[in-house]
């Protein structure tokens, strides 16, 4: 016969393998989500939009992207594909999977299709599907079509406060499309982005350029930003030229305030502990 204790320990083992067994039922049944975009799979009418988390987490062929497509770097890109595996030990080539994406999403046009990431897992030598996780944990990897300028608007809260929703519809509203779409001309795309780093001249823009290829790539941040000038800057971009980058605000330089510095005006004087002859 079994004491108190005995029981109790096994009352609660009993209880934890019931809840191990219930969360692996949960874990193998398919989300309604999934089940009727794989149903819609099978029957060949995929739907041309999906929610974005699971556009984030799975694959499904299609003319323009699917594994059987011949892709490989260019004899230049090949030669830079060399030099960042030259970073790493010839054991770690993994390591450089992370560049290899962004080399080779620069030389795609801004996107990264499944034959590209096969092509890298056949260089650094590992199974496609390490190089299918590192693609698709990374919003900086996009994994279908952008336009030849990518517009991303950063959308944390100070840029919010200061104004970066506004922004964002003004470039939808003028370039005629919604999130993630590109343009007809396939010129722009506007996406989202969070933190740029650059709060105090909130609200701005990044550019990825990728109308010049991997060889005239360029990914700059327009900040200070108003719903005219960014229509500015976007038609100065249709017509190929290139605007100034960084603040936009007439009176600023880089992250200065406006009219120059108040305070801070020669060089700051070292604290003690700091002068090595006074210690």
């Amino acid at each position: 016969m079994l004491t108190p204790a005995a029981r109790l320990a096994a009352r609660r083992l009993l209880g934890l393998a019931s809840s191990a067994s219930e969360a692996a039922a949960r874990r193998l049944a398919p989300s309604p989500i999934a089940a009727s975009s794989y149903a819609a799979a099978a029957r060949g009418s995929v739907p041309s939009s999906r929610p974005f988390s699971t556009a984030l987490n799975y694959h499904i062929d299609s003319p323009e992207n699917k594994p059987d497509m011949k892709w490989e770097f260019t004899a230049a890109n090949m030669k830079k594909v060399k030099e960042i595996l030259s970073h790493y030990p010839s054991n770690y080539k993994q390591s450089g999977i992370i560049p290899l994406l962004d080399l080779a999403q620069q030389q795609h046009g801004g996107w990264v299709p499944v034959a590209a990431m096969d092509a890298i897992a056949k260089v650094v030598e590992v199974a496609p599907i390490r190089v299918y996780e590192v693609a698709t944990f990374y919003t900086m990897f996009n994994r279908t079509k952008v336009g030849k300028y990518h517009l991303l608007v950063c959308g944390t809260t100070p840029c919010m406060i200061r104004g970066s929703r506004e922004i964002e519809d003004t470039l939808l509203e003028h370039l005629g499309v919604k999130r993630n779409e590109v343009t007809s001309d396939g010129l722009f795309s506007v996406g989202e982005m969070e933190c740029m780093g650059c709060c105090v001249n909130a609200p701005m823009i990044a550019v990825a350029d990728y109308s010049k290829g991997s060889e005239g790539y360029t990914y700059n941040y327009y900040e200070d930003l108003t719903p005219k000038r960014v229509i500015e800057i976007v038609e100065k971009l249709r017509r190929g030229e290139t605007p100034p980058r960084g603040t936009q605000h007439p009176e600023r330089k880089n992250c200065g305030p406006a009219g120059g510095n108040t305070t801070l005006h020669g060089e700051p004087k070292p604290p003690p502990c700091r002068d090595l002859d006074a210690c």
